[in-house]
């Protein structure tokens, strides 16, 4: 007898094939029998003639520490989603070393939130086993983040590493491999993992190939800089002979549009020459940050403390006010790029009053230069200030969405609070109310492909993705007519419409809309780490 059998649905089963009437059987969390099911079942789902679809992958997120304070999840359930990647652009809560703990906390907190409760972590296995053991409702895969492993062995150096600080680096990342990471994510819009040079993050990858491990990258520059930040990263992976990702492709800047076509096309002639690249992109033309991230990066040597001081300081907060008031070279000054007027606050713990508003609206009120009322806000919040940045253009959105080398994700932050992007409420049904729906710009199977089986086999997580037999079943069934987000920037924190049922490793988790709080996810360990070690295993069994 099989415990469920989702039955009288259309399966689109996540290769990109055309969606074909059937029903799905389940037994021990596995799909067992696709198409003419006739087995009993203790359970049964009627889909009406809905979407029977594989369960949405988030390939890029910031739930490190959300997933652990809210197990249910139910911000990404209810999108269906049943598996998140974590760890991203350099950011995350392990390896932690007390040493400097306070200043890897300060270092994410805005874009991964924080806890009320102390770490019981050193690690990434560490971290790995709390995510086994804290019942969790979805599936977590992790990297290895370069910002965490930096922060860990030198702090807010603003220097290269020495040898001896890049070894103790390489055997955190070996460390975080061997307990199923999925490859090594950095920042390098980010200090510290801005003051990293390209040979020591070259030299830093030579630990993944014998993982099969990915490089994840957040890139140096998405605005003026993004095409040299493109090479710059290629080049990387090539000496390090690594597969490449690209996160949360764009052009930031309205001077900068239409660069992403040259960026693109950079990945393709990287691809003919036999690198394995591809890239992720969210469906917004807007983005979300730390305030920090726009300050020029000499300034954030030391981390948020040192940080604060120096806008206190008068001179060094003179140099930074006149850096912010140009163009520069050496990185990317986004703000020059956009405007104030485009830089919106998300999220703070003081001033409420002000979530919601952009900065030059912040500006206004309390008659100061929009600079200074950005690092004013700066000093009365401590430094954790998240915004929503308007810098995008929709057009390059739907080129990079509708690109066969691009996966959708959400790079959600890590938390539910004031005014976040609606990103991390409704990415998922946006990409087929906008992009298949309305807009037309992917067949649903399209569509469905790139949340499902290409994130699965991009970031080795094994057999999910797909509807076939032998696979877990990880499963979402919605409404192609109805599924669409309704998040807004204005009211953000909104379930979306049209999804039913979300079935994670088997278990039932929402049901008719409503999340039944079950823990049916799991962390998942990178395939490809798994069978590698155990072909390492075996070969030194046999050599005694």
């Amino acid at each position: 007898m099989l415990d469920l059998v989702i039955q009288n649905g259309r399966i689109a089963d996540g290769s990109g094939n055309p969606w074909f009437f059937g029903s799905v059987g389940i037994k021990d969390g596995i799909i067992v029998e696709v198409g003419a099911v006739n087995s009993e079942s203790k359970e049964t789902i009627d889909a009406k003639r809905n979407i029977i679809s594989p369960g949405f992958i988030d390939g890029h997120s910031h739930s490190d520490l959300l997933v652990l304070n809210r197990p249910m999840m139910d911000m990404k359930l209810q999108q269906g989603v049943t598996t998140e990647v974590v760890g991203n652009c350099g950011l995350a809560p392990a390896p932690f070393v007390p040493k400097y703990g306070s200043l890897l906390k300060e270092y994410i907190q805005p874009v991964i939130g924080e806890t009320q409760w102390e770490w019981p972590w050193h690690t990434v296995s560490d971290y790995i086993r709390e995510l086994d053991g804290k019942g969790i409702s979805e599936n977590v895969s992790t990297y290895v983040a370069h910002g965490a492993l930096r922060i860990a062995v030198m702090g807010f150096a603003g220097r290269p590493a020495e040898k001896q600080e890049l070894n103790m680096m390489k055997e955190m990342l070996e460390e975080g491999m061997k307990a199923g990471a999925i490859g090594l994510s950095i920042g390098l819009l980010y200090s510290p993992g801005r003051y990293a040079s390209k040979e020591e993050l070259a030299e830093l990858c030579q630990v993944l190939p014998k993982f099969n491990g990915i490089l994840s990258t957040h890139i140096r520059g998405e605005g003026n800089n993004l095409i040299p930040s493109i090479k710059e990263v290629i080049w990387i992976a090539e000496k390090a002979g690594v597969p490449l990702q690209v996160s949360h492709l764009k052009a930031a800047g309205r001077r900068n549009w239409g660069k992403v076509l040259e960026a693109m096309e950079l990945l393709e002639e990287a691809s003919a020459r036999g690198l394995d690249v591809t890239c992720d992109v969210y469906p917004y033309d807007a983005g979300s940050t730390s305030l920090t991230t726009l300050l020029p990066p000499w300034s954030l040597e030391g981390g948020i403390p040192a940080c604060l001081d120096r806008l206190r300081e008068p001179a060094a907060r003179q140099r930074i006010m006149g850096e912010l008031g140009e163009e520069q070279e050496e990185w990317d000054n986004l703000v020059v790029s956009t405007g104030w007027d485009s830089v919106v606050v998300s999220s703070l713990s003081c001033h409420m009053e002000w979530e919601g508003k952009s900065i030059e609206a912040i500006s206004n009120e309390t008659g100061k230069s929009p600079v200074e009322a950005a690092l004013d806000l700066l000093l009365e919040e401590e430094g954790m200030v998240s915004i929503i940045y308007y810098h995008m253009s929709n057009k390059e959105v739907e080129q990079v969405v509708k690109w066969d080398r691009s996966l959708v994700i959400s790079d959600s932050l890590g938390c539910e609070t004031g005014k976040p992007h609606p990103r991390s409420f409704g990415t998922f049904p946006r990409l087929f109310s906008k992009y298949v729906r309305e807009d037309k710009s992917l067949s649903l199977e399209q569509a469905i492909r790139k949340v499902t089986s290409f994130p699965a086999q991009r970031f080795s997580l094994g057999k999910r993705g797909l509807i076939v037999p032998g696979y877990h079943a990880d499963v979402t069934i919605f409404d192609e007519k109805k599924i669409s987000d309704t998040a807004t920037y204005q009211d953000p924190i909104q379930h979306p419409e049209g999804i039913s049922h979300v079935i994670v490793n088997g278990t039932i988790t929402i049901k008719n809309k409503e999340n039944l709080r079950q823990s049916g996810g799991m962390a998942i360990k990178a395939a490809a780490v798994k069978c590698l070690c155990q072909h390492h295993t075996k070969q030194e069994a046999a050599h005694g």
